[in-house]
């Protein structure tokens, strides 16, 4: 028993047998605050479209023309919209253009044919 060291204590280990532990080599627990690091990361993209779509048997493929062409696509059907307008603007504009010259310069029978074609239009 002298062969001890001074702070040696007798423990008893999880298998049943004992042993001695030295005192001074387990760590110090401090009485203050425990002081935690917490790494904080930003959260990954929202991916919930294609995760939807290769789950319901889409390739990853055309989830890829998808996210490549969904906005080409946009851009088109805007720019025929934005064509198809004007040429309808046009089209309006010609059309009272031919009218009022039309009943201005046939006098009467000019002002007989609007009237005509107004009528027409109400039927």
């Amino acid at each position: 028993m002298e062969s001890l060291p001074v702070h040696a204590q007798v423990v008893r280990l999880p298998d049943g047998t004992y042993t001695y532990v030295d005192q001074a080599s387990l760590p110090v627990q401090q009485a203050g605050p425990q002081i935690v690091h917490q790494h904080i990361h930003q959260a990954p993209p929202d991916r919930t479209v294609q995760r939807i779509a290769l789950g319901s048997g889409v390739g990853a493929g055309a989830v890829a023309a998808g996210v490549y062409f969904g906005p080409l696509l946009v851009g088109v059907l805007t720019a025929i919209a934005a064509n198809l307008a004007m040429l309808a603007f046009l089209a309006a504009v010609l059309v009272w253009g031919v009218t009022t010259l039309v009943k201005s310069v046939g006098g009467s029978d000019g002002k007989a044919a609007a009237k005509a074609v107004r009528k027409g239009r109400r039927r």
